[in-house]
């Protein structure tokens, strides 16, 4: 008789639990959730519709257990991509160029773009009233790595206002990519190339002065995608459609809302960062167009980025926009 009040009584919690929505672990997403590993290039303001599609639970609501790791440098984050221990890369798309000329089978094949434009910014130690490029003329410049995004942006820059980037300028290229700001401050160089929040620290430091935007003078260019091996965009479409949208999302949220907003939902990616300077550096970023609308990829930017690899001596001949790009995911996004 005890035995079956008991299994009553338990009968009757399984009742209460099916038809509680806070009981049945399968009403849990996190119990349904996909483990994917992005590796992004840098973690950056410049990427904000990525976070706030983190902090929204966009992915989550795709089934994507999200876990990002940081490669500093689009060539680290692509070897984490092409030696499995990432799968998705968040980087330039030159580092997919370059891995596919290198002749690799399984190559990475872009398919989200994110950003239009360039996200850094020429800070000057001194302030210029009336800045011009050629002011860089004799000065020395901390740049880039070799063969890397923004230092072929800069190059091209120069280059488009009458300069010879290895006569005209001293461009320092030995410091790392998550010191430059660093050096600036401690007195290395006359300008440097600096992304955010790291251009706008340096000017409330009083260590230096933003003159010009990289994104503006070098026009619309596919500065930053998502990539994935062929061999995992096969075997894993749905996951790759659900990070795509949940990237839309992202984008969607960041074209509709104000910088203040955006800088509300991504607070937490920065916490050194005050709401006032994420709410500046957001405002700045808009203000030039610097977030794509939606994931699809420009081919009319990607054929602009070629001519600036070109134009680098770092590609001699244009890869095929479709053996590179697969637009499929981008166009299904849904918001």
């Amino acid at each position: 008789m005890r035995f079956r009040k008991i299994f009553a009584l338990l009968l009757s919690v399984s009742i209460v639990c099916i038809f509680s929505t806070g009981c049945d672990p399968k009403d849990k997403k996190t119990d349904k959730l996909t483990k994917v590993t992005l590796n992004e290039v840098t973690h950056s303001i410049f990427y904000a519709p990525q976070y706030v599609a983190i902090e929204k639970g966009y992915f989550k609501e795709e089934g994507i257990d999200l876990k990002v790791d940081t490669g500093f440098g689009a060539d680290k984050t692509m070897t984490a991509v092409i030696s499995d221990n990432a799968d998705i890369g968040f980087m330039g798309p030159e580092a997919a160029i370059y891995q596919y000329n290198e002749g690799n089978k399984d190559y990475a094949v872009c398919f989200a773009q994110l950003t239009q434009r360039a996200g850094n910014f020429l800070v000057s130690r001194k302030k210029i009233k009336d800045f011009h490029w050629t002011d860089l003329k004799g000065k020395n410049l901390i740049g880039g790595r070799k063969g890397g995004m923004p230092q072929m942006i800069l190059e091209y820059i120069l280059k488009q206002n009458g300069l010879n980037p290895e006569k005209d300028v001293n461009l320092i290229q030995n410091i790392d990519f998550a010191n430059t700001s660093g050096a600036f401050a401690g007195g290395t160089g006359d300008f440097t190339v600096e992304f955010e929040p790291n251009a706008t620290a340096l000017e409330k430091q009083g260590a230096g002065y933003v003159v010009s935007s990289l994104g503006v003078e070098s026009g619309f260019v596919p500065y930053t995608a998502y990539c994935a091996k062929k061999s995992y965009l096969k075997k894993n479409p749905n996951i790759i459609q659900g990070f795509t949208n949940a990237i839309a999302k992202g984008q969607s949220y960041v074209e509709k809302h104000s910088p203040e907003d955006i800088a509300e939902v991504i607070g937490n990616q920065f916490p050194d960062v005050s709401k006032n300077d994420l709410t500046k550096i957001i405002k700045r970023y808009k203000k030039q167009d610097t977030y794509k609308t939606t994931p699809d990829f420009s081919k009319d930017g990607f054929n602009l980025l070629q001519d600036i690899l070109k134009d680098a001596g770092e590609l001699k001949e244009n890869v095929p926009f479709d053996k590179l790009i697969d637009q499929s995911f981008a166009k299904k996004a849904s918001y």
